[in-house]
C-alpha cells in the first residue's frame, strides 16, 4: 500500500501546531527491526514537523526483541517511553504494573468503534471481556494466503480441476477447496507442488497456521475468562481442523517441516507452490517485481471458511502501549491522540504501515490500494488470537511438543495430540491458580 493512496493527508500538517508540549521535547518507541518500523519513523518524521516533539523509533532484531524489552520493563527503565509489543505481551505487561492503564483514553476516544473491533480485543483488552485496555492497535496483521494467478488461470489447468472435482478453479472459499486444489497441483515430478504452511515450532508459526484452521471450523483455544480448557482445544472441530492441516501438509514441497515467513514467501517466488500462507506484512515483496519474478501473476486471498461456515484467521501484528516508566508519560498520550486520528491512520496506511482504523480498512480507496489490501480488510474483522497471559510462552511451548510430531510426522492422532494438550493447559492453569 506504500505510495498507493493519495490525497488522504489533507490538512493533516496543521492539526496540532497548537498542541507542541512544554514538557518532553522527545520520545522513543522501541519496535522490532522490519520494514513497518522504519514506516512509523516516517510518520513520527511527520508529526515532530508539526510539534516539534522528536520520537525516535529504536529497533532490535525480532529474536532480540522480547528478552530486550522485557528486560528493560522488569528492571523498571526509562529508556523508552512506549512499546510496539506482541499482543501475547499485555498479559504479563499489565499484571507486572510495566503498562499504563489506556482505559480512560480508549473510553475517552471510543475506540472500540474507531477501530476494528477483533483487533481491540486481542491488542489491547486483558482481562478478556474485562472492559480494561492497555494498547491501541498500531501494526494491525494477520495470516492471509498469496496463490499463482496464471497456474489457477490457465484454461488447461481449469478444465482439467473442473473435470476431477466438479467445481471451478478458483481462489478457494473454504478450507476442503483449499485441500483439492492443493492436492491437484501437488505435481513432485514437476517440482510443482500444492500448498506452503507454517510448520516452524521454534515459536508461533506453526500455532498460528494451525489456529487459522482450528478457527474456522469453528473451534477455540479455550475460555479466556474461565481458563477451562477441557473439551474445548480437544473439541470434535479442533480434531477436524487438525486432521485438515495434517492433511495439507502432505501437499507441501519437501523438507516444508521446519518453514516460516521467510519459506513461505519463497514458495511463491520460487515456483514451488500454488498457494503460500502467510501474514500480510509480508505480501509486499510478492508484489515487488524485484523480489517477486512472479509479482505479476501472484493474487491473493482471506482465510477460507471452515465446513460450517466460520472464518477467521490468526492475529499477527502489535499494539503500541505507554511505558509506565516513563518519564514523558504525558508527552507520550499526545502522540496517542495524534495516532488514533482518522487522518493519521491513513497516512500511516499510505506509507506502508497495517491500519487498524475501521473507518481506513472500509474505504474502497485503501482496499483498492494493494491487490492484497481487500483481503487485509476482511481479515481484520474475523482475527481471533493465542492466549495472552503472563504464562503464554509455556502454553505456546507446550501446544508446539503437541502438534508437530503429529503434523510432520504423522505421530499419533489428532485426537490423542490435543486430548495431551489439553492435560498440559489444565496443569499449567492450575499451577499459576488460574483454575482450581
Amino acid at each position: 500500500m506504500r505510495n498507493r493512496i493519495t490525497g488522504l493527508v489533507a490538512g493533516l500538517g496543521l492539526t496540532l501546531a497548537c498542541s507542541t508540549s512544554v514538557f518532553a521535547q522527545e520520545l522513543t518507541i522501541f519496535w522490532a527491526e522490519w520494514d513497518p518500523a522504519n514506516y512509523l519513523q516516517e510518520l513520527v518524521n511527520e508529526y515532530e514537523a508539526e510539534t516539534g516533539v522528536k520520537v525516535t523509533v529504536e529497533t532490535t532484531p525480532w529474536s532480540d526483541f522480547q528478552t530486550k524489552t522485557f528486560t528493560e520493563l522488569n528492571a523498571r527503565g526509562s529508556a523508552y517511553d512506549m512499546v510496539v509489543g506482541d499482543s501475547q505481551w499485555i498479559g504479563a505487561a499489565s499484571e507486572a504494573g510495566h503498562y499504563v492503564d489506556l482505559t480512560e483514553f480508549f473510553n475517552k476516544h471510543d475506540l472500540n468503534n474507531v477501530m476494528a473491533p477483533a483487533t481491540v480485543k486481542y491488542y489491547a483488552e486483558y482481562p478478556a471481556s474485562s472492559g480494561k485496555y492497555w494498547s491501541i492497535p498500531a501494526e494491525g496483521d494477520a495470516v492471509g494466503w498469496s496463490y499463482r494467478k496464471d497456474w489457477f488461470e490457465d484454461p488447461k489447468e481449469m478444465e482439467a480441476f473442473k473435470a476431477k472435482y466438479g467445481y471451478d478453479l478458483a481462489p478457494p472459499a473454504t478450507w476442503a477447496q483449499m485441500r483439492d486444489i492443493a492436492e491437484f497441483f501437488h505435481r513432485p515430478d514437476q517440482n510443482r507442488y500444492g500448498i506452503a504452511i507454517y510448520t516452524d515450532n521454534s515459536y508461533d508459526g506453526l500455532v498460528m497456521g494451525v489456529e487459522n484452521a482450528i478457527f474456522s471450523y469453528g473451534g477455540e483455544l479455550g475460555d479466556y475468562a474461565t481458563y477451562k480448557v477441557d473439551g474445548i482445544i480437544n473439541s470434535e472441530q479442533n480434531v477436524k481442523a487438525l486432521e485438515m492441516y495434517r492433511e495439507l501438509y502432505g501437499f507441501t514441497p519437501p523438507g516444508w517441516a521446519k518453514t516460516f515467513f521467510v519459506e513461505n514467501n519463497q514458495a511463491i517466488t520460487e515456483n514451488l507452490a500454488a498457494m503460500s500462507m502467510n501474514y500480510f506484512a509480508f505480501f509486499p515483496a510478492l508484489t515487488n517485481e524485484a523480489s517477486n519474478p512472479n509479482a505479476k501473476v501472484t493474487g491473493f486471498f482471506a482465510n477460507p471458511a471452515g465446513p460450517d461456515g466460520h472464518q477467521f484467521a490468526a492475529l499477527g501484528g502489535q499494539g503500541i502501549s505507554v511505558i509506565s516508566y516513563s518519564e514523558n508519560q504525558e508527552e507520550s498520550m499526545k502522540f496517542l491522540e495524534w495516532f488514533i486520528k482518522d487522518e493519521t491512520q491513513k497516512r500511516w496506511a499510505e506509507l506502508g504501515g497495517y491500519t487498524a482504523s475501521a473507518k481506513v480498512l472500509e474505504s474502497e480507496e485503501f482496499q483498492n490500494a494493494t491487490p492484497y489490501n481487500k483481503a487485509f480488510y476482511e481479515t481484520m474483522f474475523k482475527v481471533k488470537d493465542f492466549w495472552a497471559t503472563p504464562e503464554y510462552a509455556e502454553l505456546l511451548i507446550q501446544m508446539n511438543q503437541r502438534i508437530y510430531p503429529y503434523v510432520t510426522a504423522g505421530q499419533g492422532t489428532a485426537k490423542e495430540a490435543l486430548d495431551a494438550l489439553a492435560a498440559d493447559w489444565n496443569a499449567t492453569f492450575k499451577k499459576y491458580n488460574r483454575v482450581k
